[in-house]
């Protein structure tokens, strides 16, 4: 099992992306828990991208269009950063 560190813009992005909708929230906690499980589970589509930010990291798939970017710690393999959430198109997009 993997250990999830949020950072701060993962968190307040969390915020302008999903906000209070519970049906977006319910899946994005399904996702993290897939995540801390099994990073490359089937369900996620993990896959690397060139991020906006951060350059190349991992992506993960949360919604239709809303995605995690993540990396793992380079100190502790065994732990994820979750760098970002935001879409694959339109505003709060994450992809260059």
């Amino acid at each position: 099992m993997f250990l999830l560190k949020f950072t701060a813009t993962f968190i307040s992005h969390r915020e302008k992306v999903i906000g209070t909708n519970e049906v977006v929230n319910k899946r994005l906690r399904a996702s993290l828990q897939k995540l801390a499980l099994n990073p490359h589970h089937s369900s996620l589509k993990t896959h690397k991208a060139n991020t906006k930010n951060y350059g190349e990291k991992w992506s993960s798939w949360t919604t239709g269009d809303i995605r995690i970017i993540w990396d793992y710690d380079t100190e502790n393999r065994l732990v994820i950063i979750l760098l970002d959430i935001g879409k694959h198109s339109g505003t709060h997009k994450v992809y260059k």
